[in-house]
């Protein structure tokens, strides 16, 4: 069909304007004309613009479906990212929570041996200060005794010396 078309549009112009007339105007002729170029035009190329516009757009709704999967592929890893955050954010939570509670029991782990320390060296202190004052109690028995016994006025009978000493040591 299309190559009766073909022939028909290629011989009927030949036919038509092959009589040579003194006509001014030739506005049909070439309106004739480019509807036969046309459609020539349009013979030749028309299987072949459809394929390309038909690949053009098949190939442009792949691309489309491909930036759709992508943007769904984002979508679903923005999700992803979101419950990791919100999962990290409640580890974090309870890690300061757990810090905090170990913190605390580390604090007064602290203050009881300190308190502890504190009263082993009250005790040593009061023990030493006790066995200082002894001390200082024999050196001032010892040196009052000496006094005593080296100076040649006073006279004391050996029952009244231990008497004395006795009552100091007491």
């Amino acid at each position: 069909m299309k190559k009766i078309l073909f022939t028909l549009f290629a011989v009927v112009p030949l036919a038509l304007f092959a009589s040579d007339s003194n006509v001014e105007t030739d506005i049909v002729e070439r309106t004739v004309n480019f509807l036969i170029f046309a459609s020539i035009i349009y013979y030749l190329l028309a299987d072949k613009l459809k394929d390309f516009f038909g690949n053009r757009t098949t190939s442009i709704q792949g691309e489309l479906d491909e930036v759709q999967e992508l943007v769904k592929d984002s979508k679903k890893k923005v999700a992803d990212a979101n419950l990791e955050v919100e999962n990290a954010k409640k580890i974090a939570v309870e890690l300061i929570e757990s810090a905090n509670k170990d913190v605390d029991s580390i604090r007064k782990n602290i203050e009881l041996a300190a308190e502890q320390e504190m009263a082993i060296l009250s005790k040593s202190f009061d023990e030493k200060t006790e066995l200082e004052a002894k001390k200082v109690k024999r050196e001032v028995v010892e040196n009052v005794l000496n006094q005593l016994l080296v100076d040649e006025n006073i006279k004391l009978s050996q029952s009244e010396l231990t008497n004395i000493i006795s009552k100091k040591v007491a």
